[in-house]
């Protein structure tokens, strides 16, 4: 019992330590006048505009001769740095954390609920400071509801992080996901099953009734003859899908990495496709004419190939890799709307701006790398009438950078200043 007590107070003691390390700072109530030296608005690059912040919210926005100020504004002069909006990341797993340091399948088998969320707790912190103020989770993996838990904690303000979109549980079919052992063995599941039509709109209503803002069906998955990906739903299954969470004003989105599985998921009418790894032109084409973003998670492959002794820049480059490569090209070039979103936990949170030097690598303009991680998700994620650009009305949330991301993507790693909501997260000059 004693040993339980003091586990339970260590726990409390290491999320309190989380959060303060990251509390907004101390600043005078009223409005605050941003200056910088560039500031990106989610479409352009502008030079000697301000920024004008009321409370929660972004006041006006233009030239520093048209922005009206009165002497008790805060005027905050931010230097040599770019303002931008802050970072919308796509498809994030706060409840994993890097698989050099523990296996996914030891964390979803062995790993206890309380240890999750309290990594959790500073994964949040750590995407925040990192400028990401917003992020769209994909999956608890195992650990329940727990992204439902944390997104309120967030919200309350007890604990530090940015906004979040969850889906909680997200959808599997019998037989195709993991953990997996013996034949005998009832393995709990990294994901909930459900089959049919009728167990499909349950679960689906459930997971909706539980906290879930966007559902996540797994379209295919490696259980297919030697473990190669297949189509697990059928499309029926997936208008179904659809149907029920549009009926309660929410999208689908689908994890699908074989053609077929894109195929099924663009005309049941899912939102976005993660991974697409073998997208053809043909799939392209059909996500165009549909509507249906490409969220490639480019870092995620490049970081398990790494994990397994690949020495990039050194070793030839893996089928994997260049297969990817071809992929992402041909969805550029069929002009499919690209979501900014790596698969981080994969590996390690805050290091979100790998996804996007592999995206500018990989043959994107480090331009429209730069709107997609800002404006261009706020669309995809139907969040732009409060997010992703510098507008009047919109949220504050907004980030300053050393340098300028929209010719080298890689100044998203300088981040000097942190906005969320109109709080202060960081800010290297105080």
């Amino acid at each position: 019992m004693r040993n339980t007590c003091l586990a339970s107070i260590l726990l409390v003691c290491l999320l309190a330590a989380a959060a303060l390390a990251a509390s907004p700072q101390d600043q005078p109530t009223g409005a605050m006048l941003l200056e910088a030296a560039r500031l990106y608005d989610g479409a352009a690059m502008h030079r000697n505009w301000v920024v004008l912040v009321s409370g929660d919210r972004i006041a006006a926005v233009g030239p520093a001769s048209e922005v009206i100020s009165t002497a008790d504004v805060r005027v905050i002069d931010l230097g040599d740095v770019t303002l931008m909006p802050g970072l919308i990341e796509g498809h994030s797993h706060l409840l994993l954390h890097p698989y050099d340091e523990t296996p996914w399948t030891d964390q979803v088998l062995n790993e206890s609920l309380g240890l999750r969320t309290a990594r959790a707790v500073v994964h949040a912190r750590d995407t925040l400071l990192a400028g990401v103020t917003t992020v769209r989770d994909l999956g608890t993996e195992g650990a329940g509801y727990a992204d439902v838990g944390l997104k309120e904690a967030i919200e309350r303000g007890v604990i530090p992080g940015p906004r979040m979109i969850v889906t909680t549980r997200a959808i599997v079919a019998t037989g195709s996901y993991n953990p997996k052992g013996a034949p005998e063995l009832g393995l709990p599941k990294g994901a909930e099953v459900a089959d049919g039509i009728d167990e499909l709109i349950r679960v689906t209503r459930d997971q909706i009734g539980k906290g879930a803002d966007w559902i996540k069906v797994y379209a295919d998955y490696r259980w297919g003859p030697g473990r190669t990906a297949r189509p697990t739903f059928t499309q029926r299954e997936l208008e179904r899908i659809v149907e029920v969470a549009a009926s309660s004003g929410r999208s689908v989105v689908a994890h699908a990495s074989t053609a077929e599985g894109m195929r099924r998921a663009v005309l049941a009418g899912v939102r976005t496709i993660e991974h697409g790894d073998q997208g053809t032109e043909e799939i392209f084409q059909l996500m165009v004419e549909h509507g249906v973003a490409l969220c490639p998670t480019l870092a995620a492959g490049d970081a398990i190939l790494r994990y397994g002794g690949w020495r990039k820049g050194i070793d030839p480059e893996p089928a994997r890799i260049a297969s990817k490569r071809a992929s992402f090209a041909a969805a550029l070039r069929a002009g499919v709307s690209i979501c900014f979103g790596g698969d981080v936990g994969v590996y390690p949170h805050g290091d979100n701006v790998r996804e996007l030097e592999l995206m500018v690598e990989y043959g994107m303009d480090p331009a429209d790398a730069l709107h997609a991680a800002t404006l261009g998700n706020a669309r995809i994620l139907a969040i732009d009438d409060r997010l992703g650009a510098i507008r009047p009305g919109l949220l504050a949330d907004l980030i300053a950078v050393q340098g300028d991301p929209s010719r080298d993507i890689s100044a998203l790693r300088q981040v000097r200043y942190v906005m969320k909501g109109g709080q202060v997260y960081r800010n290297e000059e105080s």
